[in-house]
Parts: C-alpha cells; structure tokens; sequence
C-alpha cells in the first residue's frame, strides 16, 4: 500500500506525521505523494479539505483518514494518542472504505469562455462583491424564485455541519445523496420574497442560479474564494464522484454531530 500524509504544520501535527512516517515505512507501506492509496490528515477538518482538493483527481483509488490535533472533527475522529493503533490496522489492512456525496459546481460564463467545473466537499457558497446579491433560482428548468439578500449556500450532506448549520441549515445525515441550499440573510417584504427555508435537493435535481444584475461573483468551493466575471449561471448537482474515507471503527455520525456540539470530553 502506499500512502502520504498531509500535517497542519504545528509542532504536535509534525511531530505525529514523522512518528506515522516511520511506523507505516516500518511495516513495510510505500510513501508515495504522488499517488496515495490512502493520506493521513494530520491537523483538523480544514487539514482534510486541501488534502482532498490536492488528491480530488484520484478519488476513486484514495482514501482519507484524519487525526485531530485541536479539536474533534467530522473527517478527523482519531486522538493524537492512538497513532499507533491506527497505523497498526492501516499496515493490517483492517479497515472498510465508506463514501460520502460531494457537489458538483460548474459556471458558465457570457462571453462564450468554457466553463468551470469544482468539486467541493463541504459547501459552495456564492456572494456579490455589491451589497446585495440578486439571482434567480431554478430548480429542474423551472423558476423557483428571485433571492436577494446576502448570499446562497449550497452544501453536501457531510458539510451540513458546517457553514450550513450556522445558517440555520439542516443537518443531513451522509448516506443521503442530496445537497442544501440555505440562504444568507434574504430580503423578505411585501415586494421582495424567498421561501425563506432550506431546500434540500435529491441526486436527480439541478439548482441552477442566474444573476440579475451584476455578472461578477465571489464563489468559495470549500476554502477556496475565487472571483468569477461575467458569470451567465451557476448549476449545482450532486456530483457522480464521491469522497471515500478509511473507517477502521464505528463512528456513528449522530454520536459525531453530539460529540461536536452538545457534548464531549475529547
């Protein structure tokens, strides 16, 4: 097997990547950073994300595994403490793979330019470098409604728990293949309506949002903040690829979303 790893870069992080370094070399696994079988995140959720953006060409051969080193996360589950057990079963290969959904995100533009596709594992977020952005919603080629107001948010199922829930977003479990869209802050009187609540759309629906006015967009894919101009639209679907991630032990995602937000003692 081969595998890299992918640190935070402070003193604990580093320190525990050089120790996995030298116990999985030991067993006899490959280090290889160009073609991973598997990467260790060593850090937190944000250490997960680019090390997904960095292998998200391979997603079909390479599986996540995270170590948190600050606080426990929702793709790092395993305590700096229990390194050596961890690398233990990766050297045995005792281990099932799980996958989770991710969010296609392709924008077109005006002036004929080909368009841009991302894959985002948590969310996407679209804002107006203006004051207020103003888009048209479609869903499945029908208008759904005209948004004002700060921004719209479209997350995966495993992202829920993040910008989405300080939204006021739904908490998706990840074995639903569906993405959310959750508004930021919308304008609603009696001449300017949304619906005012989550949507949370099925692998066979498409979102696709159109300006009204300005062209000019910052859109995040993840961490990720990128300007785009003259921007024609923006379509969002469940995406075919899917993220896959070593699961060594049971972790329900209920006692996860508890652990992180209710209760915890790690």
């Amino acid at each position: 097997m081969k595998f890299t790893i992918q640190s935070r870069n402070d003193d604990l992080s580093n320190k525990l990547m050089k120790e996995a370094m030298d116990y999985l070399t030991d067993f006899g696994l490959l280090y290889d950073d160009e073609e991973p079988d598997m990467v260790l995140s060593i850090g937190g959720d944000g250490t997960l994300l680019h090390g997904f953006h960095k292998y998200s060409h391979r997603l079909k051969d390479t599986a996540f595994v995270g170590i948190h080193t600050g606080h426990l996360g929702f793709y790092a589950d395993w305590k700096p403490a229990e390194i050596e057990k961890l690398v233990i079963s990766i050297a045995r290969k005792e281990y099932d793979v799980i996958e989770y959904p991710l969010l296609d995100v392709t924008i077109n533009y005006q002036n004929g330019a080909q368009s841009t596709t991302y894959l985002a594992l948590n969310e996407s977020t679209v804002k107006s470098p203006e004051v207020t952005l103003v888009m048209d919603v479609e869903l499945n080629g029908e208008h759904f409604e005209r948004f004002r107001g700060d921004g719209l948010c479209m997350s995966t199922p495993s992202g829920s728990t993040a910008y989405n829930k300080a939204l006021g977003g739904a908490i998706i479990h990840p074995s639903l293949p569906a993405i959310q869209l959750t508004e930021m802050a919308s304008i609603n009187n009696r001449v300017f309506r949304t619906v005012g609540a989550p949507l949370v759309l099925p692998s066979h629906h498409k979102c696709v949002l159109t300006p009204v006015t300005a062209p000019d967009f910052m859109v995040t894919v993840d961490h990720l903040q990128l300007l785009h101009k003259d921007v024609k639209s923006i379509e969002y679907i469940v995406s075919k690829e899917r993220v896959r991630f070593g699961r060594f032990r049971a972790f329900p995602f209920w006692k996860r979303v508890h652990d992180s937000f209710i209760d915890s003692d790690v």
